[in-house]
């Protein structure tokens, strides 16, 4: 078994389920374009249980570049974050 799935592979998970390939490709890629959506705006996605996407502010900040040992300046951003809720971390504990 692969450590990661891909997009097309999620969309063959769930044509097997509804039996139609052209709606399993629309609705994955309408959860995938909604979530990226809701994040540009910085607002969050919370799905009980599984987890919540949102954005964070990362300060600026002076870094060292590990191969020259410069110092560098690293700017501010917002970046995605997830956290995984209760039922998805018990799941994965328990393997």
């Amino acid at each position: 078994m692969s450590k990661s799935m891909t997009k097309s592979q999620l969309i063959q998970e769930v044509r097997e389920q509804i039996n139609n390939k052209q709606n399993a490709k629309v609705a994955v890629n309408f959860i995938l374009s909604r979530i990226t959506d809701l994040l540009v705006n910085k607002k969050s996605l919370t799905l009980v249980g599984f987890g919540t996407f949102k954005t964070v502010e990362r300060q600026s900040r002076k870094c060292r570049n590990p191969k020259t040992g410069e110092i560098i300046n690293v700017n501010a951003k917002t970046v995605p974050k997830f956290i995984p809720g209760k039922n998805l971390k018990e799941a994965v504990e328990k393997g």
